[in-house]
């Protein structure tokens, strides 16, 4: 079975009031962040027809600050499908309701696993890619899930060697003074 992203996609929006917010009045990163795993539940869920869990995450950057009282918006779509598995583009908009300017606050990549009632791995529809972007996102997809299996093991405990990396960090902000044994 395949469907289109389309058939998937969910958009959400809610005021941002003050008990969202941290000292200086802009909404904490932790409820943003809290909000995007939600709508990429909902839309993983409303493609598979099953429950989902979050297996990770793909890069959060927090582009725009939100202050209290804007609106945010937060679009979802389905821009991968594995065997058990789904890639949700996820993008945050924030809103001034007085001035109507809109600000890209975030995007981000969840992927989701579907599961059955007892908690196993089920299939997922595949996903239909009707357009140029449908394509784009997919790609893009599969290149950040070969990037991910690509990562070295050079910053593993077992295999770092220090001597190869104290040069790159004379240009930092780091004072070193290693014990010598």
């Amino acid at each position: 079975m395949y469907k289109h992203s389309s058939e998937s996609q969910i958009t959400i929006t809610q005021l941002m009031l003050p008990s969202h917010s941290n000292f200086s009045g802009k909404i904490h990163g932790g409820f943003v962040l809290n909000l995007m795993d939600q709508i990429a539940f909902a839309c993983a869920s409303k493609h598979s027809q099953h429950y989902c869990v979050t297996a990770s995450v793909n890069r959060v950057d927090f582009l725009n600050p939100i202050d209290v009282g804007e609106l945010v918006t937060l679009k979802a779509s389905v821009n991968f499908t594995g065997r058990t598995s789904m890639v949700i583009g996820v993008r945050v908009e924030s809103e001034n309701i007085q001035t109507g300017k809109k600000k890209h606050c975030n995007s981000s990549y969840f992927t989701m696993v579907a599961k059955d009632d007892t908690g196993k791995n089920v299939p997922v529809p595949g996903l239909i890619l009707r357009t140029k972007q449908d394509v784009r996102r997919y790609t893009r997809s599969i290149a950040r899930q070969e990037h991910a299996k690509n990562r070295s093991n050079a910053f593993d405990a077992s295999e770092f060697k220090v001597e190869q990396h104290l040069k790159s960090l004379e240009q930092h902000n780091v004072k070193l003074d290693l014990a010598t044994k």
